[in-house]
């Protein structure tokens, strides 16, 4: 099962639980059991004290730039957004949005940033059928963007740490 060691926190003004069903139900089928299988290949494959969250179209049920609905292209066509939270992880890449501290996602535009967790992606994206990017980030970036940029996220595994 999904951690969810937050309860239901509310986050960019949607629930936990609001996120939880859309998530369930836009990117896995309707089927809770395949989140929690998607969460356990996640967990298997962290650093220690590496959080995970997933953000984007399949929490909010919207594209950002243009507020197309999840799938709007077709079935499994809109990626899911897997963000890794912590300090060893934000290591394993080599492309950033901010240096250091925000990376650029493994997708399919940058392949080949962060060659350790491309295992993952494949397992991943082999799992939901569709594109996973998966982007390594800093705690406090999180806080920025949900209460600076409300751009809410689902927790998945692990904790953020309070800034």
């Amino acid at each position: 099962m999904a951690e969810q060691a937050e309860g239901d926190a509310v986050r960019a003004g949607l629930s936990e639980a609001e996120m939880r069903e859309r998530v369930i139900r836009l990117a896995f089928g309707g089927d809770p059991r395949r989140l929690d299988q998607f969460c356990a290949a996640v967990r298997e494959a962290l650093p220690p004290d590496t959080a995970a969250v997933l953000r984007g179209s399949a929490v909010t049920g919207y594209r950002h730039d243009d507020h197309a609905p999840f799938d709007a292209d077709g079935a499994g066509t809109s990626d899911l957004d897997l963000t890794l939270v912590g300090d060893e992880v934000v290591g394993l890449y080599s492309a950033f949005w901010i240096p250091g501290i925000n990376s650029r996602p493994l997708s399919d535009e940058d392949p080949d940033i962060c060659p350790a967790l491309v295992p993952l992606r494949r397992r991943l994206m082999q799992m939901v059928g569709r594109p996973v990017n998966i982007q390594g980030t800093r705690d406090w970036i999180m806080f920025v963007r949900e209460h600076l940029m409300g751009q809410p996220y689902l927790m998945l595994v692990g904790k953020l740490e309070s800034p």
